[in-house]
């Protein structure tokens, strides 16, 4: 067995130490935790589970053995005698000899009150929601942690500089799972801006404390900053999809589609188009690569390039796909510029053909975008549209022989 002092270098007391000295202090709670969570992960969770059912009966706060056999009567009994046993050791249960029955401890009703908010936060962004409900439960009472204010910090940064980077990657997949995951988070990050306005209003605070309150509110004001920042940057790349042929299908589209693949059909989609080169092993490093291709290749290129001007040609007439893109755009401009209400999308998109409604709905990523509107085409005139599109996070299928659905979207007008 080691001691406390084995862990630290020479010369060094443990006790003079103010975090040794605060874990210390409340070590009666954190040995009901390491009683808790001590062994496999099954026999951690039957604990749990004793232990919860036992925190749940507040009308009879005390139990026989009998009571207590037939209220777990669905669990084996010696594994029931192993759980209560080892409850009973960590002190998380106590035996009353004079009255032959059973009562938790007090460290085991903290535990219960702790294990209780994390257990109702799973499933959510657990990490904000558990520190938010900390320090607004300490600023309830009065006593506000500054080690709960400093993870509640650490996390909004650690949120910033995750969805930053995503920003950063240009990745529209990327830049999509961070908006989410502020959506997601936001409703915590807006309580704790409450508890933090509280808090700051506060005059008896000491200074550290504010110095803390003051640093959440500015990380909160960055993470509302992003919100505005993922729909331009998005609105930006759905402006640079490049479009497949007259298929409707974007380049976006395609690579969901392929990074939903499993690995097996991506290997075998790619299994017979794929040209492996063979690596020179006396190019020693890359320098002498390029030097080599220059020396071999780029200098001949060089000697025998025909500078001469191609002869004139007359311009190539426009294609029936084009003339045919080009009519869906007029038609899509005649029936936004007449727009005075919110309108469905599927109203102004929808067209005979699954091809034309792709095309029309592609067009839609045009509104608002400055750089078209200085030039002068119908493209410029959609770009100058006053419209806005809302909405989109269902769908409409639409009574169509080739369109099975579309996104309940809606174009707004200005002023609705």
């Amino acid at each position: 067995m080691h001691s406390l002092e084995d862990f630290f270098q020479a010369g060094i007391e443990p006790a003079e130490l103010a975090t040794v000295s605060r874990l210390t202090g409340a070590w009666p709670y954190l040995s009901v935790f390491i009683t808790l969570f001590r062994g496999g992960d099954e026999e951690v969770l039957m604990r749990l589970l004793v232990l919860r059912e036992l925190g749940t009966q507040t009308d009879t706060p005390f139990w026989s053995p009998q009571a207590l056999a037939q209220r777990f009567a669905y669990l084996h009994p010696v594994k029931l005698d192993t759980i209560l046993k080892r409850l009973r050791e960590g002190d998380l249960l106590i035996w009353q000899s004079d009255t032959g029955l059973y009562q938790l401890s007090e460290g085991a009703r903290v535990a219960l009150a702790a294990l209780s908010t994390m257990i109702d936060f799973a499933g959510d962004d657990v990490e904000l929601g558990y520190l938010t409900s900390q320090v607004a439960a300490g600023q309830a009472v009065g006593e506000v942690s500054d080690e709960a204010l400093k993870h509640l910090l650490a996390r909004l940064n650690e949120l910033y500089a995750e969805f930053e980077e995503a920003l950063e990657s240009q990745s529209e997949f990327r830049i999509r799972a961070a908006q989410h995951r502020l959506e997601a988070v936001w409703r915590w990050v807006g309580k704790s801006t409450e508890v933090v306005r509280s808090l700051t209003a506060n005059d008896t605070l000491s200074l550290a404390t504010l110095n803390q309150a003051q640093a959440i509110a500015l990380a909160q004001s960055r993470m509302l900053a992003l919100a505005g920042t993922f729909e331009r940057r998005l609105a930006q790349l759905s402006a640079q999809r490049v479009h497949l042929g007259a298929s409707g299908l974007t380049s976006t589209d395609i690579a969901d589609y392929l990074r939903h693949l499993p690995a097996e059909k991506l290997a075998a989609l790619i299994a017979d188009r794929l040209a492996f080169c063979l690596e020179p092993a006396f190019l020693s490093t890359p320098e002498m690569a390029d030097v080599a291709e220059y020396e071999l290749l780029a200098r001949e290129r060089a000697r025998t390039l025909d500078a001469a001007l191609p002869s004139a040609a007359a311009a190539p007439e426009s294609t029936a796909v084009e003339i045919e893109r080009l009519d869906a755009a007029e038609a899509l401009y005649d029936t936004l510029a007449m727009l005075r209400e919110a309108t469905p999308i599927t109203a102004a998109v929808l067209a005979d053909t699954y091809n034309e409604t792709a095309y029309r709905l592609s067009l839609l990523a045009l509104l608002g975008d400055p750089e078209l509107g200085k030039e002068g085409d119908v493209m410029a005139d959609l770009a100058r549209l006053p419209l806005r599109l809302a909405g989109g996070e269902g769908q409409v299928e639409p009574d169509h022989p080739e369109v099975a659905s579309l996104s309940d979207a809606q174009l707004m007008p200005p002023g609705t």
